[in-house]
């Protein structure tokens, strides 16, 4: 069956919602999973809160990516911010990473928009490794900020 990447479908939803959980134990975040899947389907399909891209091997979604749009007043200019990027841990090593960065900024680039951002935990050696090595620059002097409710 092979490989692709597609934006996800709603019969995707239980297998992303699966991979949001595995991403929130490998940040050690588990505890801060406290949405459902019902709302995940809801805000990609019928909200378009935020687009959703996955891959398949064989018939299976391994990975994803989830982005909401931003704006840039500077660049007056739409982007997207980079929420999640997963892959199983089984799947890893194989390029599926990459591959799902480069959709998104192919995407991105095709689209006209001005920037893709995302942020990294700093312990995450490897993903600040594979970000850098896709070209990404680590902003040092930014901090995320946030207020949740």
């Amino acid at each position: 069956m092979g490989t692709q990447i597609r934006p996800a479908a709603r019969g995707d939803v239980a297998s992303v919602w699966r991979l949001i959980n595995e991403l929130a134990v490998f940040e050690k975040l588990e505890h801060a999973v406290i949405g459902n899947g019902s709302d995940l389907e809801k805000h990609i399909f019928e909200d378009r809160l935020c687009q959703v891209t996955v891959f398949e091997e064989d018939g299976e979604v391994v990975g994803y990516t989830l982005c909401v749009p931003t704006y840039s007043t500077f660049r007056t200019q739409p982007g997207l911010w980079l929420e999640d990027l997963y892959v199983t841990p089984t799947c890893r090593g194989k390029g599926y990473g990459k591959a799902l960065l480069s959709n998104l900024i192919d995407y991105c680039s095709q689209s006209g928009l001005g920037r893709l951002e995302w942020s990294v935990l700093d312990w995450n050696v490897s993903a600040i490794g594979f970000y850098e090595a896709m070209g990404a620059d680590l902003l040092q002097e930014w901090r995320i900020c946030r207020i949740s409710f």
